[in-house]
């Protein structure tokens, strides 16, 4: 069992940065991928990227790519997703999760443990 918790999230300029925290608990988080998704009000739940367990393979959404940036330090059971250069766009709740696969998977039905959110506001 892992249980996550985001933290980091507010209200920034467009053009501003954020860096979101997720906080796991239990032995498995630092043995599997994890991944961050987002939700904006009247849509459904995105990709946003994800991180192999050793940190070694990443992937991202292509309406992030270049702007943001995901990593994990395992030995703190921590993920972290540094977001630049914000848009308005970019408002939604963001999510952290975790899966038992080492594979870096995309979609939020491979993923097994979720945290509540964060909510992210950029203003333009």
């Amino acid at each position: 069992q892992v249980q996550l918790v985001e933290s980091g999230g507010g209200l920034v300029q467009a053009g501003g940065s954020l860096r979101l925290s997720c906080e796991a608990s239990g032995r498995t988080f630092s043995s599997y991928a994890m991944g961050w998704f987002r939700q904006a009000p009247g849509k459904e739940r995105e990709f946003v990227a994800a991180i192999s367990w050793s940190g070694g393979s990443t992937v991202y959404a292509d309406s992030v790519k270049g702007r943001f940036t995901i990593s994990r330090d395992n030995a703190k059971n921590r993920g972290y997703l540094q977001m630049n250069s914000l848009k308005p766009e970019d408002t939604a709740v963001y999510y952290c999760a975790s899966t038992l696969t080492t594979a870096t998977p995309i979609q939020a039905r491979h993923y097994n443990y979720w945290g509540q959110g964060t909510q992210v506001t950029v203003s333009s």
